[in-house]
């Protein structure tokens, strides 16, 4: 049955992307974490989704702008959302994945285009290899996720130990891009629901192919954000391997129910909402990724520029060699 990862942990429930909301994921059961990385001006790697801080916190301005340390540093900020929480860093991230009863539990990093490659990988790096038996312990449970091409080069020269995966919205990104340089995918949920050819200025390529592409490469494939029980369902059925997801406990015991009687549960789930669900419509799914890719290229460059710079790097590579 599919994993379940607690997306900023299980952030429904606790202040998203803490280690109360990470704990509390691991409580409930799930397989995997998922969070965010950024680095402070002081090149301190913590773990928070957004750029700026004003969203989820009592604070304000861009945490690349921000020291962590110091009188009015980063480390004396406060979640809003009640229990409030400090920010994370990775390091106390992986001191929470290292505990001996939390060695199983996968990590899956959401690397933000707004940080710059060389720095954010060699900073993980430092600290990853810092961990006694890193190698065996804690490298293979980490996935770095990835929107951008430009982030793949740097990724291959100081994280090669770890698991690379895309992040998107779009299948044809992902086929054109990533394809043969990530072990694994996670997409947003309605892009897997659109059938072939029903997206005009995404090629024909859609969710039913990319899914049957996934299993015959055996490309690992995620899900998110998935919170309502019918699209866990729907999820279930396509055999992906993996549901990020806000409300942890919902789907664990969503999917212990199917285990004892998968018939009687799963036939609770119509497939209705992907017929009256407006983001299942080619049209509007057109305008979210044209927007989304426009957004990912004003922060991070042109993802053909990126894409051929790669190529040339590692042409460079292989002549070396």
């Amino acid at each position: 049955m599919l994993e379940c990862w607690g997306h900023r942990g299980a952030s429904a429930a606790f202040p998203e992307n803490t280690l109360a909301s990470f704990e509390s994921a691991i409580r409930d059961g799930a397989e995997g974490i998922e969070s965010d990385v950024h680095v402070s001006r002081d090149g301190v790697v913590v773990m928070f989704h957004d750029p700026s801080l004003e969203r989820t916190t009592d604070s304000k301005g861009l945490i690349r702008e921000r020291e962590w340390y110091g009188p009015k540093g980063m480390m004396h900020v406060r979640t809003i959302k009640e229990p409030k929480q400090p920010i994370p860093t990775f390091k106390e991230t992986l001191d929470l994945l290292m505990k001996p009863e939390n060695q199983h539990v996968k990590f899956n990093i959401d690397v933000k285009v707004y940080n710059e490659p060389e720095q954010i990988f060699s900073l993980m790096d430092r600290i990853i290899s810092s961990y006694p038996e890193w190698e065996t312990r804690l490298a293979p449970r980490i996935i770095l996720g990835l929107w951008h091409p430009r982030f793949l080069s740097a990724a291959k020269v100081h994280l090669p130990y770890c698991q690379r995966s895309h992040i998107g919205a779009s299948p044809d990104i992902a086929r054109r891009y990533f394809w043969d340089a990530c072990d694994a995918f996670s997409m947003w949920f309605p892009s897997l629901a659109t059938a072939d050819g029903e997206r005009p200025g995404l090629s024909d390529f859609g969710g039913d192919d990319f899914l049957t592409a996934c299993k015959r490469a055996g490309k690992k494939l995620m899900v998110w954000t998935v919170n309502n029980p019918a699209e866990m369902m729907e999820a279930v059925r396509w055999g992906v391997d993996a549901i990020l997801t806000d409300v942890t406990s919902t789907w664990l015991d969503l999917r212990a129910a199917l285990d004892g009687d998968y018939d009687k549960v799963g036939a609770q789930y119509t497939r209705l909402f992907l017929w009256t669900g407006p983001l299942y419509y080619a049209a509007v799914q057109y305008g979210f990724l044209l927007l989304g890719k426009r957004q990912l290229e004003r922060v991070a460059g042109s993802f053909d520029i990126a894409e051929s710079e790669a190529n040339m790097q590692a042409a460079v590579v292989r002549v070396r060699a």
